[in-house]
């Protein structure tokens, strides 16, 4: 893998002129995810500053860049289509509540249920989305509006000012790390195609060609307070709650699943549900200040990340330069080449692909394998939370299949003559047949004895395969005793209560995952 990433901690400057590059590539980024919602591009600059600048202040991550994304653009495309950009706004603040719940509700801790296969085909899932999403900045509208391949000489300074961009980025840092590579990559093409005279569409002729608007422009106002202008009915509430909820999981698993990246990347720690929270504050003032909503964004906080920021300050940065280019700058940021910032990301999906998963495929379990590439895959065809909750769900399934064939028992005589069965592995719906077929109540003494300290009782499958055998060895007149069940265990197990009897003294206490690490 290219060395791109920095693991070297940036102090005041860093984070200025690293929040400065990520503005820089926030602009198009808001612009081309306004447009697939079906909006105004300044909604979706609006929201990149707001969601940028309260996730940089308040979130649990400093250093990672939020803002509006392409991942909730295209949730919010049919509900805009259909009712509005009022009732997008009033299902983003209600996406923020959602958030702001999970937030409190301290459900963050849950991202450490992904397993690592899942994010190794989420981030190479995500650099092949990222990637592809450049490369409508190789096409241009012609006579009739239609988008068409750049041709011919345009089409060689297109990539030979990529190519420029890249190798500016990954060589200047041999020679000083004093600047982002990425900024004086960004400048340095700017100033080069005027001075050269050569003909490279900008920013403002991207958005021209979007629009079809030969007047636009990048300038705008603050945002302003205004209430979501839809009925306060329930009717209205049926319409944004799906939405909302689907907007709000996307929105959560994008950011946890990024903060985690960026955990591993600068050898720190983010709290989750303090990014929760965070979040859904900031799509919250998006319902009510004209903002698309948004999270996290992988793209931009690697950009970050390699350009020295590990601040909140560098987010705040990001976001304020941000709104400085829609208030006073929009003339100087709509001059920047879109070759420079196509070049800029095609370094980031450099960085983040892990190129790594090829060695790796080869030598981990086919069933992590699969998940890698069909995680990979689904993200690139669907959605991120689609790949996510995919990827999740055929883990589990594996993990389940493997572990029902693991349960076995280790049978001794005591020296009261009864036969104990020490169960060893886990007991769930999975492997009850298995567990039953342990036994042999025909054939047993008068007497017999389950050992559980050496197994886990799972789920409500293992509570009936208990009943089952107890129920098995009464018929026969034989006597069961559960021994070192789990507290949990005792609790659910009411069928086989006045069967079996239970020893209470010695059993252990099983701890689930608590608040403390999120």
């Amino acid at each position: 893998m290219f060395p791109l990433i920095r693991k070297s901690h940036g102090g005041l400057k860093n984070d200025v002129l690293s929040g400065l590059t990520v503005a820089l590539a926030l602009v198009p980024e808001a612009v081309a995810f306004a447009f697939v919602a079906g909006v105004d591009p300044i909604v979706g600059l609006h929201a990149a500053f707001m969601v940028g600048i309260i996730t940089a202040v308040l979130g649990g991550r400093p250093g990672m860049i939020s803002g509006a994304t392409g991942a909730l653009a295209v949730v919010l495309v049919a509900l805009v289509a259909q009712h509005g950009v009022e009732y997008m706004f009033a299902a983003v603040a209600l996406m923020g509540l959602l958030q702001m719940a999970a937030g409190a509700l301290r459900l963050g801790k849950f991202i450490r249920m992904v397993p690592h296969p899942v994010m190794l085909g989420f981030v190479n899932g995500l650099a092949i989305v990222i990637f592809l999403a450049q490369l409508s900045q190789f096409k241009t509208a012609d006579e009739n509006g239609v988008l068409q391949w750049l041709q011919g000489p345009q089409m060689l300074v297109m990539l030979g000012l990529v190519f420029s961009t890249m190798a500016i980025i990954y060589f200047l840092p041999k020679l000083t790390k004093a600047v982002p590579a990425s900024l004086v990559a960004i400048i340095s093409i700017t100033l080069l195609v005027p001075f050269l005279g050569l003909d490279s569409p900008t920013i403002v002729d991207y958005l021209r060609t979007m629009t079809g608007d030969a007047s636009a422009s990048l300038a705008g106002n603050m945002p302003s307070f205004s209430i979501p202008t839809v009925p306060l009915t329930l009717e209205t509430l049926f319409i944004i709650l799906p939405y909302s909820i689907v907007l709000a999981a996307v929105g959560l698993i994008e950011s946890l699943l990024t903060l985690t990246l960026v955990d591993e990347l600068t050898e720190t720690r983010g709290r989750g549900n303090r990014e929760c929270a965070a979040q859904g504050l900031a799509n919250l003032t998006c319902g009510f200040f004209g903002g698309m909503g948004g999270c996290a964004m992988i793209g931009q906080s690697m950009i970050n990340i390699n350009s020295g920021g590990r601040g909140r300050l560098s987010g705040i940065t990001a976001s304020l330069v941000l709104l400085a280019f829609v208030l006073v700058a929009s003339p100087l940021i709509e001059m920047v080449p879109v070759a420079a910032l196509v070049g800029v990301m095609f370094m980031v999906v450099l960085g983040t692909f892990e190129w790594s998963s090829f060695r790796v495929i080869p030598k981990v379990p086919r069933s992590d394998a699969f998940v890698i590439i069909l995680v990979s895959a689904v993200t690139v065809a669907t959605d991120l939370a689609m790949a996510v909750f995919v990827g999740v769900i055929v883990s589990a399934l594996v993990f389940a299949w493997k572990h029902a064939k693991v349960i076995h028992a280790v049978t001794s005589i005591d020296i009261h003559g009864s036969k104990v069965y020490d169960i060893r592995g886990p007991l769930f719906f999975g492997s009850t047949a298995s567990f039953l077929e342990l036994f042999d109540p025909k054939e047993d003494p008068k007497d017999v004895i389950v050992e559980f300290v050496h197994a886990r009782v799972s789920d409500h499958s293992a509570i009936e395969a208990i009943d089952t055998l107890a129920e098995r060895y009464t018929s026969l007149g034989k006597k069961l005793h559960l021994r070192h069940l789990s507290a949990d265990c005792r609790l659910l197990l009411h069928n086989a209560r006045k069967l079996v009897e239970v020893n209470v003294i010695e059993d252990p206490q099983y701890h689930v995952a608590d608040d403390a690490l999120a």
